[in-house]
C-alpha cells in the first residue's frame, strides 16, 4: 500500500467520525460555495454544516477525500464491474 494509503488509514480508524449522506452533501456544497483557497475554510464549513463536525474533522475529511482520489487517478484502485444491463443499454 502506498504511504497516502496508509495514512488514509490510519486517519480513518483513529480520527475520522462517521458522516451521513446529509453532512456530505453540506460539505460538498460548503466548499463549492468558499472555494478550497478561502481563509477559514474548515471553520466556515464547519458552521455552513450547522457544527455538527470540527473544523479539524471537515480537515481530515477533506485530505481523506483528496487522497482517495490520488488513489483512483493512480489506477491504485480496482474499477467497478457495472451491471451494464437496464435503462442505459
Amino acid at each position: 500500500m502506498s504511504s497516502a494509503g496508509s495514512r488514509s488509514s490510519s486517519r480513518n480508524s483513529n480520527m475520522a467520525s462517521e458522516w451521513s449522506k446529509e453532512e456530505n452533501k453540506l460539505f460538498e456544497q460548503a466548499i463549492a460555495y468558499y472555494g478550497e483557497g478561502a481563509p477559514d475554510l474548515w471553520h466556515k464549513v464547519s458552521r455552513a454544516m450547522g457544527g455538527t463536525k470540527t473544523a479539524d474533522e471537515v480537515r481530515l475529511h477533506f485530505e481523506i477525500l483528496v487522497d482517495d482520489i490520488k488513489l483512483i487517478e493512480a489506477r491504485r484502485v480496482p474499477f467497478p464491474k457495472y451491471n451494464t444491463q437496464g435503462a442505459w443499454n
